[in-house]
């Protein structure tokens, strides 16, 4: 047949489709409308075909791809007929219609010849690794190949090369997927397939995180977002591999909010019923981890129905995994569910797939719950094979397995070793991560090794024991410097817009104007800072050394007593650590003393008004129920001297100075006991320079400062314009002493977000984590700059373990709202004692004393803390 130049213009529309997807679909439109011939008709049929399906209407798209099909058999051309017929199929596969799509691509391989051939096998392949039949996908692929490069096909190579990759990562095998996503990066590079290039990315996103890399997958799949953005493309796909990413970073909420807006928009232009049941699975995941097992029942039962239906057993084997173990976390154990989580196990096994060690650790997870010992063993040791080799994550399950299993065997040394290679494990992992945020939501990964071996600790009788536990996995982000965000214009740029619109947005709010489209503006700030952050990839490495007992007895010395308040299985363990040796005291339930403290935080917040005099005994009375929760018969031991507090992450907002034998005392808080060890051993730095902020909008005008500027000669004082964020973290930086009085904000939804208020905007917590060497001393003189985020197993975000880390050893915060004109006499009184020479603890507890006695000066004292150890 004679191929016009018309013909050839045409026949290009079909690899425009993946360069220019919008532009392709109105080429093939206007062919359609000049009365084309049969062979040209097939071409614009099939392109408006491959359009729909990947991003439109499933039902439109077959119908284009049928006509097409017709079309090139009028044409009179088996190779038209065998490469329509090949998108027919893929489009059929994906519909849900699994037996008449393979029939169709299989009409294609016997249709088509040579290199035509070689192409409907690439697809056959395709069709394939959506089906999970990765043994077939690679033998087509391996077929197709040779053919594609001898033709010289650089696009459809790339494409092969790709899809074996993508292939490899699911079934385990790394390596020879990185080396085929080089060689297709290679080939994609002399093309203008712009299409082609975002799925590259996107795929080498999939494998650096299948390696471990979860910063550059983030980024990688960022940039592969950003590149589908420019063509119009959706991405469903993307947000399944971004779903396991986020999973992995310990932002499951994330990700399931990710997958149900993708559900949504897919079902709104009827989409493809194959990406859909992948989502409902990714969706089942997060769900499962995000603890909402109801929520993973409901995604994970729909995701089964949909891959059964598609005969997609290997999807089908894994969501079902999904679903039991939503079932078990539901509390649905029994036999029935042993057994369906074993016959998973073995189907996963079967199909060669990575994730069947932890299929065998639910079956055997379940077993034991159920009293089944003899039963859960063959279950585990099949799972605890997986320790040794594998992405760190999949380790982590082999060492749970092997905890699990001495745990049954009643072995308690056997316990604590498998969960310290575990829990060792994790922490190489958490390394790799450069933002403290996701090194802090790693660890929730950790916690059930952390609690296994909390408790056999506890069984074994030694409270030593049971203190070097509860420090192993307790404020372990806290244990190194955060990297340092790099000198990056981009995100400079953005944080430096953050400011301007956030500062306006509070000026908008503050006039009582409504303010859409600057809080649009504002979260996209957000999400571009938070972004640029999480591709941050970790440097520093965690402390090498471990926590020694002998060695916090010694700088305790006799006088100075260390409470650190472990939980097992929700009771409180009070450890009490001084004169040379530790002692364990059970005191009350956690969830009892959480609810206290929330009621003493509300008594806080009415005292801090005037008129509020009656609330006082009430605050006073819930004190000595928090402390007989919290220290228990503790209390009565702890001596005259100073008292350290470490208690668990969900109870850093207690207001300790309020409990009764902590009132008179000179008392302190760390969020871990290795944590004040760094704290007191921290030198101060040469010069003691000293920094007074004053921040715009205060009740008082932030009256301390003017007092205290004339009270320290020399000190720096930013106010007014100066005040600004710049300008504040450049004097901030290695200063001896800062004392900042600004409106503090803390944020829940975005913790690394709480800010101070500056004049040129908020100072938040990523522009902390920029400091060289964040102050020695620093006083927070404002509301809730004491408030944090309980993320990850035990871990804490905030403004004060922002600057933990980066050489301040000690704090001075606030947990609560105060009454802004009642601070100014504590922070003066504050600074006596430190002019005095007296650490901060005890600067605080004499401030307070010299406060008027009513009920909202005593308040106002009880809501600040000293943090740290100077």
């Amino acid at each position: 047949m004679e191929v016009t130049a018309g013909s050839n213009a045409v026949q290009d529309l079909l690899p425009l489709v993946f360069a220019a997807p919008n532009e392709a679909l109105t080429k093939a439109e206007a062919v359609l409308r000049r009365r084309p011939t049969p062979l040209h008709a097939s071409v614009a049929h099939q392109v408006i075909g491959i359009w729909q399906r990947d991003f439109g209407d499933m039902r439109l798209a077959l119908r284009h791809l049928r006509r097409a099909r017709n079309w090139a058999a009028r044409a009179g051309s088996a190779d038209r007929e065998a490469d329509v017929l090949a998108t027919l199929g893929v489009a059929l596969v994906h519909s849900g219609r699994t037996r008449q799509g393979l029939d169709a691509l299989g009409r294609g391989v016997r249709r088509g010849a040579g290199h035509t051939r070689a192409r409907v096998l690439f697809r056959r392949a395709y069709a394939w690794w959506v089906l999970g039949h990765h043994k077939e996908a690679l033998e087509d692929v391996r077929r197709a190949v040779p053919v594609l490069r001898q033709a010289g096909d650089v696009i459809w190579t790339a494409r092969a090369l790709t899809l074996r990759a993508t292939v490899h990562l699911a079934l385990g095998a790394v390596e020879r997927a990185e080396a085929d996503f080089a060689s297709a990066e290679d080939l994609w590079a002399v093309t203008d397939q712009e299409h082609d290039k975002a799925d590259a990315v996107e795929s080498r996103g999939l494998a650096a995180f299948r390696s471990g890399d979860v910063p550059a997958a983030l980024r990688l799949l960022d940039e592969a977002e950003e590149r589908y953005a420019k063509l119009g493309t959706p991405t469903f796909m993307l947000s399944i591999r971004r779903c396991e990413v986020l999973m992995a970073a310990g932002l499951a909420a994330e990700a399931l909010a990710e997958t149900d807006t993708a559900i949504a928009e897919l079902d709104s232009i009827g989409g493809q019923s194959t990406r859909k049941a992948e989502l409902l699975l990714a969706a089942a995941r997060a769900a499962r981890q995000a603890d909402d097992p109801a929520t993973a029942m409901a995604r994970a039962g729909l995701a089964v129905r949909l891959f059964a239906g598609q005969r997609r057993t290997w999807w089908e084997a894994h969501a079902r995994l999904v679903l039991i173990g939503a079932r078990h976390a539901a509390g649905k154990g029994s036999g029935r569910l042993v057994a369906d989580a074993a016959a998973v196990a073995e189907r996963l096994v079967e199909l060669g797939a990575p994730a069947a060690p932890e299929a065998y650790l639910l079956a055997g997870r379940i077993a034991l719950d159920l009293g089944r010992t003899a039963d859960a063993e063959p279950y585990l040791a099949v799972a605890a094979r997986s320790r040794h080799n594998g992405p760190p994550l999949a380790r982590m399950t082999g060492w749970a397995a092997q905890a699990l299993r001495a745990r049954a065997a009643g072995s308690t040394r056997g316990v604590l070793e498998a969960c310290r290679r575990g829990l060792d494990v994790l922490d190489d992992h958490r390394m790799t991560l450069g933002a403290s945020e996701l090194r802090a939501r790693a660890t929730a990964r950790g916690a059930e090794l952390a609690a296994l071996a909390q408790r056999a600790a506890l069984r074994s009788g030694g409270p030593r024991r049971l203190l070097v536990w509860s420090e192993r996995w307790r404020a372990t982000v806290l244990s190194a410097p955060p990297t340092r965000p790099p000198a990056d214009p981009e995100l400079l740029s953005h944080m430096t817009a953050y400011r301007e619109i956030a500062a306006r947005a509070e000026e908008t709010r503050m006039e009582g104007r409504p303010m859409p489209a600057l809080e649009r503006e504002q979260r996209r700030l957000e999400r571009a800072i938070r972004s640029r952050t999480l591709h941050m990839r970790g440097e520093a490495h965690g402390d090498d050394a471990r926590f020694d007992v002998d060695r916090l007895l010694e700088r305790l010395g006799d006088r100075v007593r260390l409470v650190e308040l472990a939980v097992v299985d929700g009771r409180v363990q009070a450890l009490l650590c001084g004169q040379g040796r530790v002692r364990r005291f059970e005191a009350g339930w956690l969830a009892a003393a959480e609810t206290e403290a929330e009621h003493v935080q509300a008594g806080l917040r009415r005292l801090a008004h005037p008129g509020a005099q009656a609330r006082l005994p009430v605050v006073e009375a819930a004190g000595r129920r928090l402390e007989e929760l919290l220290l228990g018969p503790a209390a009565a031991h702890l001596g005259e001297g100073p008292v350290v507090i470490v208690p668990p992450g969900r109870l850093h907002r207690v207001p300790w100075a309020l409990l009764p034998s902590l009132r008179e005392r000179v008392v302190s808080v760390s969020p871990s006991a290795s944590s004040w060890l760094r704290a007191r051993e921290t030198r101060p730095p040469r010069g003691g320079r000293k920094v007074l902020v004053r921040g715009p909008g205060l009740a008082t005008g932030g009256a301390e400062v003017t007092r205290l500027a004339a009270r320290h000669g020399g000190a720096t004082v930013l106010e007014h314009g100066d005040a600004s964020v710049p300008r504040v973290l450049a004097e901030l930086d290695g200063a001896g002493l800062a004392h900042i009085a600004a409106h503090g904000t803390f944020r829940t939804d975005g913790p690394m977000f709480s800010s101070l208020r500056m004049a040129d905007g908020p100072l938040i917590v990523h522009d902390f984590e920029r400091l060289g060497r964040s102050p020695y001393r620093i006083i927070l003189s404002c509301c809730d700059t004491a408030r944090f985020a309980t993320v990850g197993a035990d871990e804490l975000l905030g403004l004060v373990t922002a600057l933990l880390p980066l050489g301040t050893a000690g704090v001075v915060a606030c947990s609560a709202p105060v009454n802004d004109a009642a601070v100014v006499p504590l922070m003066l009184a504050l600074h006596e004692g430190l002019a005095a020479g007296l650490p901060l603890p005890e600067a605080l507890r004499d401030a307070r004393a010299a406060l008027p006695a009513d009920p909202l000066h005593r308040a106002t004292g009880w809501s600040f803390t000293a943090f740290g150890a100077a």
